[in-house]
Parts: structure tokens; sequence; C-alpha cells
């Protein structure tokens, strides 16, 4: 039905609590509809889309088909959500480590890196390094670090350890890790640049992601020849796997310029595009501001990528968990996802019904190549 499939997830835009909310503390949480009230923006290409019947329950004509995906996964992160969305329901949680990682634990990794640890305990990215990062400089030591998701940080100076040594530091930490009792999610490198008091972290972050546990719609497209060009940190989700073509992307907007030019590229199959901003610049952070000027952003540049499709083209926007930054605590938040769809080729334009798990979204891009996929259910016949 379409030859080539854009999938942008605007990461953790959510769209108010999930009915399970309750089970994470996160009742009254509503990323998008608390961003947009507390900033005072006006998106005007996402309503064109329908986002804002979803948020306000009206039927209001729109442009696009629009519908809600409830996430069935246990757990609100990243890697979750992508997975659940290429067909991978956790029910079992990825290991967290809310009191810092287990002494053995950091004894291997300082033995095998030659680098002694600093940190280890959980705490924000930005607030670590503006603790840390002076003595890092110093000493050489590696700044590790946690949150409430299942992932190992790992800071350091550009400058005092240099990249390939910190994805190298990485890769060991992913191996120790890879023991059941030990078994995060994610090992991410963190490095900054910059002096005391104006540290930055840079664009040169790189996820070490668990394989799949099973084969995703990735996997099954690639395999049946059908491309699959990541941009952004998808490729970083899935470890690579299913992936036929990574682009990096430093931020939103630059995402957004990798997006448009692969559009003008000739393909078929899938382009999957994370935009990080939202959550890593502005939610942890809760941003509200930031937040709601990224959204305007996206929203200023969503034309441009609309005009770009061809006419056998079908894009969908989506999100992977929530990230309300008018909330307590700089946790993710368990929420439902907007997902909005559309196509020169569309006609009638409406509301589905809720999708009752994120992997309708990868059955129904799996349908559309004519793959086979038993979780979720496609919504493909509704594109009409």
């Amino acid at each position: 039905m379409f030859k080539r499939i854009f999938l942008i997830v605007l990461d953790s835009v959510g769209i108010g609590e999930a009915k399970d909310a309750n089970k994470f503390n996160d009742e009254g949480a509503n990323t998008f509809g608390h961003t947009v009230l507390n900033s005072n923006v006006e998106l005007p290409n996402l309503s064109n889309l329908g986002i804002f019947n979803l948020l306000n329950n009206t039927n209001n004509i729109t442009n696009g088909i629009y519908t809600k995906a409830i996430p069935v996964s246990n757990g609100k992160d990243t890697l979750t959500g992508h997975l659940e969305m290429m067909g991978i329901i956790t029910s079992i949680p990825f290991k967290t480590f809310l009191n810092g990682f287990p002494k053995e634990l950091i004894d291997e990794l300082e033995l095998r890196t030659g680098r002694k640890v600093i940190g280890n305990c959980v705490a924000s990215g930005t607030d670590i390094i503006n603790q840390l990062g002076e003595r890092q400089m110093k000493t050489g030591e590696i700044i590790v670090y946690t949150s409430a998701d299942s992932v190992l940080q790992i800071a350091a100076h550009e400058e005092i350890i240099p990249l390939e040594e910190l994805y190298s530091i990485c890769k060991i930490a992913r191996e120790i890790t890879l023991k059941d009792e030990w078994k995060v999610g994610r090992i991410i490198a963190r490095p900054y640049v910059g002096l005391p008091n104006k540290f930055e972290r840079t664009p040169n972050r790189h996820d070490y992601a668990l394989d799949p546990a099973n084969k995703t719609v990735l996997d099954l497209l690639k395999d049946n020849q059908f491309e699959v060009v990541s941009i952004g940190k998808i490729a970083d989700i899935f470890n690579n796997c299913g992936i036929s073509r990574s682009i990096k992307a430093k931020d939103n907007l630059d995402g957004i310029s990798k997006i448009i030019e692969v559009e003008k590229t000739d393909f078929n199959g899938l382009c999957f595009a994370n935009l990080n901003d939202f959550d890593s610049k502005y939610g942890h952070r809760r941003d509200v501001v930031g937040y709601g000027k990224a959204l305007k952003e996206f929203d200023d540049k969503l034309p441009d990528i609309i005009d770009n499709l061809n006419t056998d083209d079908l894009l969908v926007i989506a999100a992977d968990h929530g990230n309300d930054p008018t909330f307590r605590g700089t946790d993710h938040t368990r929420e439902n996802i907007p997902v909005l769809i559309y196509s020169p080729k569309i006609t009638e334009f409406k509301r589905l019904d809720d999708l009752k798990t994120f992997a309708c979204i990868g059955n129904t891009i799996a349908d559309n190549f004519n793959i086979k996929y038993d979780i979720g259910y496609s919504f493909l016949e509704e594109l009409k």
C-alpha cells in the first residue's frame, strides 16, 4: 500500500495517564497537555493532524488520522516503549539500582578499565557532572550514575578520557552487566566538555542496549529485503538489530533535517527516527518552557516533512512514554501516547479506536509490507 513509511518518535511526548498509572505512582500525568497549558505555545500543524482532539476529546476537522496507543509492557522507559512498538512486550522489567550499583560490579568495572569510579548513585546527569566534573578532570576517574530507569551511565570529559576509550569502557560495562543479577537495559556513554560551572554534555552520547529478546518488526523487514533507516538513537536502542543504515543526529533540529534528507532519497521500507531533546533536555529537567519551545520547533518544521512526502508515503508520529515537566520528581511518567497518521493517499480523516498496545504500530508496518506478525494488530485497512 505504501512504499515508504516514516515513523517519528517524539521522545516522551505522552498524552495523559495510562489506565494503570496508579501502579507507577503517575496518576494525573499529562506531558503534552500540561506542557501546552503551562508554556502557552501554539501548535497549528500538530493540531491539524488531530493531537488536540486527543487531548480534549473533541472531533474538530483535521487533515490526519489520529488515535492513542495504550502501553502494556511493564515499564515506562525508552527501551521498553520502543521494543513494545516493534513487537516485544516486556513483562519482567529491566533491573534498576536505586541505591547505586553493587560493590562487586563497581570493583570489576574498575579492575577491567583501570579507572576508579566516583558517584555510583541515582542522579540527574547535568547535576552530577556539575558536582563531580572538576574532580573527574583532575583525577581521570569515571563518573557512574543511574536513574529510575534501567541504565548505567558513565560520564567523562572528552579532553581527559578520549571518546574511544569512554566507548570501550562502556562496552566493558555492557559485558559485565550481562549477568542476570546486574542486567540493566542500557549502558550510556555521557561525554561532556567545558570548564567547571560551564560543563556541557556533547552530542557524542552512545547507548549500548541489550539485544531484543526476539525478532522485531525491524528484523523481519530487513530479512525480507526492505530497508530500515535509523535516525537518532534508534540503532542504539535496538543494538543495531534489524537496522540497514544508521544516521546520527546532534539534536532535534538535526534529526528533522536528516529525516528530510532521507525523504529525498529513493528506498523501499521504513525510516525510523527518534527526536530525543523533549526527554533528555526538558522532561527530566522539568523545564516546561523549554519543552514547549521544542514542541513549537517541531511544529514549525512539520510542513517541511509533509511537503517532502511522496504520494505513496506514510507518516506516523508517536511517542514512547511520558515525561511530564510539571510532575513531581525527574522520572518518566506512565502515559498513553499519541499516534498521528498522514499520507497524501489518505482521503478520509478520522479518529481510530484506541490501540490496545504500542505493538499495533509495528504490526501495521509489517502488514503494509505483507509480513505476518502476531503481536498487536494492524490498522492498515483504516488508512483509506
